[in-house]
């Protein structure tokens, strides 16, 4: 039989389909290094003409959390011997946000900050310039009250008035 470069194309082909010790498991093992960095999952897309605005917070990327971006949450029930409370401080974290989104409709133009300082819970944030000052004072002590009442501590709101484009650090 001839070997001509046509038999050798068709030789070099049934290779590649037969199976055998070419195709084995090992091949579908991957050994290559583990990149803790998922920057793709907590970016917000970008728009064409760069018209969509962004707070510093939403900028940041996801494996800088902690670095160059705070928590929203500030507590201590993950250290030892607190483990037994880690729900119930969730719990209340998530009641307080829902809370403060409720009574503060539309008026949060950041995150709402959680810290907790021994025995004191500090709700912190910043919210739109209104014309009425009377309006964000009677929110401050009505949602001091009414969250002091059903946390049974003592709660503190810690607010600031900024503009939308005082927060805006960048466009995408």
């Amino acid at each position: 039989m001839a070997i001509t470069p046509g038999t050798l194309k068709i030789l070099a082909l049934r290779q590649l389909v037969r199976p055998g010790p070419l195709y084995s498991w090992s091949q579908s093992f991957s050994t290559s290094l583990i990149h803790e960095k998922n920057i793709r999952a907590g970016q917000v897309k970008g728009t064409a003409n760069k018209n969509k605005p962004l707070t510093y917070e939403q900028s940041q990327y996801p494996h800088l959390m902690g670095v160059t971006k705070s928590w929203n949450s500030w507590n201590t029930s993950n250290l030892d011997g607190e483990m037994a409370f880690a729900p119930h401080t969730t719990a209340e974290d998530t009641f307080i946000r829902k809370f403060m989104l409720g009574a503060w409709h539309d008026l949060f133009l950041t995150e709402v900050i959680i810290k907790r300082r021994q025995n004191m819970v500090i709700v912190a944030g910043f919210v739109k310039r209104v014309p009425q000052t009377r309006m964000l004072y009677f929110l401050k002590g009505f949602t001091e009250e009414l969250l002091s009442h059903f946390l049974k501590r003592p709660v503190t709101v810690e607010i600031q008035t900024a503009g939308l484009r005082d927060l805006i650090h960048k466009y995408v």
